[in-house]
């Protein structure tokens, strides 16, 4: 059993977690205090719940690179409905959940109807909806956000001296667990990974990959729709140009949380950990007092190295299951 945890690469992300904590603690004592990692908790929440969406997108083989003009649609949204109208969180949360999904249905449909590379039908998509959000706000920030959003969006939950959970967190531990059951406990979440494990081979034993594949980027949305409202009681208030480049960032947190870009691998509790490598990193970087500069540099060598390492991984299995083909035709013959 021990051996068996040994080898998943939840475990290495977890060992690479301690070992650069240990690192920049003998750089900076401050690192460990526990007010620090509750910052790294809710400097991170939003690229956290954005990947998970991003998880089912990648573990079906897909991309979706509509993310940015995704979550500053919906908050775009947020900001508007909280300035203009009196309509409480809920609703809020609601109109951006659907809002977002509507423009994973977009790439969902463009993908399987249209028959577009998911990497050309999501950009498209990103520019178009981008370039309408700006023109909209004129790329002007929203604020004058009521008062009660900014009280929920500092609200912290169990203080025991510096020791809280902000509330952005449960809004991340509840997106977890969505996740984590769509994936697990359903149809869907079954066809998620056999779409992405071969979508021939999907379709022959009954799945619907088409209809599988519009759900994946509406789940997507979702995800991006809560993201906003959340991202949105972060910063107290909206900044339409707040998300360029979003969508690298978190394809690299499910990619070193262990999801495949060639699909058919990945799991939520290695994006959680994928999350938290990055927002240690880029918050030990911070601490250990490197330059902006070398922080970039680093970051791209560590996701390089997480990428390439998955297609090596990815090749040397299927190495592995042509050996094991061809020693068994040979046994046949």
């Amino acid at each position: 059993m021990l051996k068996n945890i040994l080898k998943k690469k939840e475990f290495t992300i977890f060992l690479m977690i301690i070992i650069f904590s240990l690192i920049v603690t003998v750089l900076n004592s401050n690192f460990l205090k526990i007010g620090n990692f509750v910052d790294i908790a809710k400097g991170n929440v939003v690229y956290g719940i954005m990947a998970f969406g991003m998880l089912v997108v990648l573990i079906s083989g897909g991309i979706d690179l509509s993310v940015p003009a995704n979550i500053t649609l919906s908050s775009v949204i947020c900001g508007e409905l909280l300035v203009k109208t009196g309509l409480s969180l809920f609703p809020i949360i609601l109109v951006c959940i659907v809002v977002s999904g509507l423009v994973g249905l977009i790439n969902g449909i463009l993908i399987t109807k249209a028959k577009l590379p998911p990497f050309v039908a999501t950009l498209g998509v990103n520019s178009i909806i981008m370039g309408l959000v700006l023109y909209y706000t004129r790329g002007s920030m929203i604020t004058g956000l009521p008062e009660w959003f900014r009280d929920f969006g500092v609200m912290r939950l169990l203080q025991v001296g510096d020791f809280n959970i902000p509330i952005q967190v449960v809004f991340y531990i509840v997106a977890a667990f969505i996740t984590y059951f769509v994936l697990r406990h359903t149809v869907f979440g079954r066809g998620v990974y056999a779409v992405g494990g071969n979508p021939l081979n999907a379709a022959r034993v009954g799945y619907n990959v088409d209809q599988i594949t519009i759900l994946i980027y509406v789940f997507s949305g979702f995800m991006m729709g809560l993201a906003a409202v959340v991202n949105t009681s972060v910063l107290q208030g909206v900044n339409p140009n707040t998300y360029a480049g979003v969508d690298m960032t978190v394809i690299s947190i499910a990619v070193i949380g262990g999801a495949s870009t060639l699909g058919g691998v990945g799991s939520v509790l290695g994006t959680v950990l994928g999350t938290l490598l990055m927002g240690v990193l880029q918050n030990g970087l911070i601490m250990a007092k490197i330059s902006s500069f070398w922080q970039e540099i680093i970051m791209g060598i560590v996701i390089l190295v997480a990428v390439s390492a998955d297609i090596i991984s990815r090749k040397r299995e299927q190495a592995k299951l042509v050996h094991v083909d061809v020693d068994e035709s040979e046994e046949v013959l």
